[in-house]
């Protein structure tokens, strides 16, 4: 029987804070930040509702020190990544577990700092130009 194995996730939302930089005693570096993407529905009577999910992000290396140094609470950003899932005992003996995205690849969205967007992807590329948001259709190759 055939195992299949797909763990891959992509997000687009908003910083809920400024990404947080540590170095680890190895020499890696590690940031994380908090990620906004807004959804919504239509009720049966009609009404809009709004609905918010709150994701945690971490970057690793290369990538963690480009997204320390050019992303802020409320930058828009696209994350490819994929889950990761943590379980810990916390001071009080409570069993805590969550689950995160390990980004592999950033796309920052808006103009305004193309000469500062430069993400990393896994083997080092850097990542074309930032999207600019709300581009007209007619640009489009096909």
């Amino acid at each position: 029987m055939a195992t299949l194995r797909l763990n891959q996730v992509v997000l687009g939302g908003n910083l809920t804070r400024d990404p947080v930089l540590r170095r680890l005693p190895s020499g890696s570096s590690v940031a994380e930040f908090g990620l906004a993407i807004d959804d919504g529905y239509t009720s049966k009577t009609g009404e809009q509702v709004k609905q918010t999910c709150f994701v945690d992000v971490v970057v690793w290396d290369r990538r963690a020190e480009s997204v320390h140094a050019y992303l802020h609470k409320g930058d828009c950003v696209i994350v490819v990544g994929r889950l990761t899932y943590q379980s810990w005992v916390n001071d009080k003996g409570e069993r805590r577990s969550r689950l995160r995205v390990t980004a592999h690849n950033l796309q920052f969205v808006g103009g305004g700092r193309r000469s500062e967007a430069e993400a990393l992807s896994d083997d080092g590329a850097e990542i074309s130009d930032p999207v600019e948001a709300g581009a007209p259709d007619d640009d489009l190759p096909f």
